[in-house]
């Protein structure tokens, strides 16, 4: 094995996993970079990223800068002089002055298969625009927003039942193991990255809050694309008696109604094709439950109307 300095980059819970694997291969980490502790929400106290969390346990050295792009940040990279930059939902945007520091660059592992879904919610995107398949793509990063080279590609398919959640899971359990064949590939050279079709790109915007208001005038398929891809953040919802509710698991079903409209006691929504059945449901304050659980405790009557 080719002993090689890597640095990573990555904040949230799904880089973990592979943060972990290449701590656990023969390459030495030579600095970890996440982003800057947050307050929590009720108080005043500071919660470091799952990332900062497991290299602090393992004692691994950790930067935190509010702005990477700084003399400061430059300084510390070129000093460090990486061989690889391996970046994972790191959150901040490289500046081509540090990008040409390490040797090999800077790889990121993307949640699409690119050209398609560049951006920040490519997970999110492609469960709400029903796609068949998505994947993970390793490419070469470069200063525009992910339009790198990819050195390789791993597809896996996407069903009408799988969250947000569910996908990041998925995703996050196939990479460890590529990151390790892709760093042993890059250091001896074997590794091709092709350039991308720009023309056949797509971009996956940010998730904007307003986006998780259920319109029942949609077809039942793309709603539920939509409760599932919102899943679990921000969470696709519904107004009924003036109070909020998320649907966090539903399914399609042969019924014909009107729109937004309660189709029977089992709580069936009507939309613009067939219908919805409810399976996880949480009302504003109160805790997620199961249809039946919440049924017992809502007193609602067949037609009554969801805005």
């Amino acid at each position: 094995m080719i002993h090689k300095k890597v640095v990573f980059m990555g904040t949230p819970e799904f880089s973990v996993p592979i943060l972990e694997a290449i701590v656990k291969s023969s390459y030495p980490v030579a600095c970890i970079y996440t982003q800057t502790p947050k307050k929590s929400n009720r108080g005043q106290k500071l919660n470091i990223s799952p990332v900062h969390k497991y290299a602090k346990n393992l004692k691994l050295i950790v930067r935190s800068p509010k702005k990477l792009n700084t003399k400061e940040e430059f300084e510390f990279m070129k000093n460090l002089n990486p061989d690889l930059v391996v970046v994972v939902a790191y959150g901040q945007l490289i500046s081509k002055k540090i990008l040409d520091i390490p040797k090999e660059g800077f790889i990121n592992i993307h949640t699409s298969l690119l050209p398609k879904w560049r951006g920040a919610a490519p997970i999110q995107r492609s469960i709400m625009n029903s796609d068949l398949e998505t994947g993970i793509s390793v490419m070469k990063i470069t200063e525009g927003l992910d339009t790198g080279p990819v050195g390789k590609i791993i597809k896996i398919k996407i069903n009408e039942l799988i969250t947000a959640e569910d996908l990041s899971n998925n995703l996050s359990k196939i990479s460890p193991e590529l990151i390790i064949e892709v760093l042993n590939d890059i250091f001896n050279k074997k590794t091709n990255f092709i350039e991308q079709n720009h023309k056949l790109a797509t971009y996956a915007k940010k998730i904007k809050k307003n986006e998780a208001e259920i319109n029942w005038n949609e077809s039942a398929k793309k709603i539920l694309a939509k409760i599932n891809g919102l899943n679990p953040n921000p969470g696709a919802w519904f107004n009924y008696k003036k109070i909020r509710h998320k649907i966090w698991r539903a399914r399609i079903v042969e019924k014909s109604g009107l729109p937004g409209i309660i189709l029977d006691n089992d709580f069936t929504i009507g939309c613009g094709d067939r219908s919805l059945e409810i399976i996880e449901i949480q009302k504003e304050g109160k805790k997620k439950l199961q249809l039946k659980q919440f049924l017992t405790g809502i007193n609602f009557k067949q037609g009554d109307v969801l805005k």
